[in-house]
């Protein structure tokens, strides 16, 4: 009995199941990571130049940023005195524990630089607070 021996043909095709495999271990490895890999600070800007922020019944919390770079923090009492960065993260801390709908605006000279109210946004955002809004004046003034 003598069997014959059927030799296959080799095959030309090539198989993609690995490689989408590894594409999907590297996409959800990307997805896991991508938000922790993200350096910039969350700024919510208006769409239009000019359209005012609507109040809420809590008053804001004010920082300020003077031409020197001190910091001043009015949560409704006015004060006039620098504190610092500390203190001012601090004081931003319990007043969001206590009432967290509360809306934080930073204030800022003309003449001061860019970093100090990047810092300060930054910090901020550290601390907790949802979202940071930028005070301008109006060209009237």
């Amino acid at each position: 009995m003598a069997r014959r021996v059927k030799r296959r043909k080799p095959m030309a095709e090539i198989n993609v199941v690995p490689y989408i495999d590894v594409t999907l271990v590297l996409l959800i490895i990307f997805m896991i990571t991508a938000p922790l890999v993200q350096t910039g600070v969350d700024v919510d800007l208006p769409q239009a130049d000019t359209a005012p922020v609507e109040q809420k019944d809590e008053l804001p919390v004010i920082v300020s940023v003077d031409k020197l770079g001190q910091y001043f923090i009015d949560i409704g009492e006015n004060n006039e005195e620098a504190v610092t960065a500390e203190v001012l993260l601090y004081r931003v801390a319990a007043v969001l524990r206590n009432k967290p709908n509360t809306q934080v605006y930073i204030r800022g000279d003309q003449t001061v630089a860019y970093g100090k109210v990047v810092s300060v946004m930054a910090a901020l955002k550290n601390a907790g607070v949802p979202s940071v809004g930028l005070m301008t004046s109006s060209f009237e003034q």
